[in-house]
């Protein structure tokens, strides 16, 4: 996992250099697609946003856990926040889908699991967030809060943060 992450860094690092002169003449603030890093409460990854119009976007997830992997998708819906043009405010809702191996499931709350054996992990997701685009910049900020109720393993609601950044390739 930490090759992975050193290998993400490095890779942003040398888009955001060799694209710098790019990024400044264009409006980032309104990208189109975004790739970066996502750790949340759940499982740290990769992610990717597609904004479909200027207000509905599109989220995947490729988050890894202790034991674990879960594929998350999401759709979100996007306001201007605070009359900030770089500044989103993010609503939505999703799935998950993945599988944890023998060991503990650990859980944000603190009440952590543990499995004799492999389990299926299924559920419905929720996110409610803020996103800024640092002006002049390809790169995009975001906070948000994610609600999942976890079926296959559960039931059970838990709640976590998630911080990212990603980089806007138009």
């Amino acid at each position: 996992m930490k090759k992975l992450v050193l290998s993400l860094a490095v890779l942003v690092s040398f888009l955001l250099i060799t694209t710098r002169s790019q990024a400044q003449t264009q409006n980032a603030s309104n990208y189109t697609i975004a790739a970066g890093l996502k750790f949340g409460g759940y499982e740290d990854g990769i992610s990717g946003k597609y904004f479909a119009t200027d207000n509905i976007s599109y989220e995947g997830i490729l988050g890894f856990r202790s034991h674990g992997v879960v594929v998350t998708g999401l759709y979100e819906i996007n306001q201007e926040a605070f009359n900030v043009p770089e500044l989103k405010f993010y609503y939505g809702f999703g799935a998950h889908i993945g599988g944890v191996g023998k060991g503990d499931y650990q859980r944000f709350n603190g009440d952590n699991e543990y499995y004799s054996s492999s389990h299926i992990l299924l559920g419905a997701d929720g996110v409610i967030g803020l996103e800024y685009v640092i002006p002049n910049s390809p790169i995009a900020v975001s906070l948000d809060l994610n609600p999942r109720i976890e079926l296959a393993s559960g039931p059970f609601f838990d709640l976590a943060p998630g911080l990212g950044i990603k980089y806007a390739f138009q």
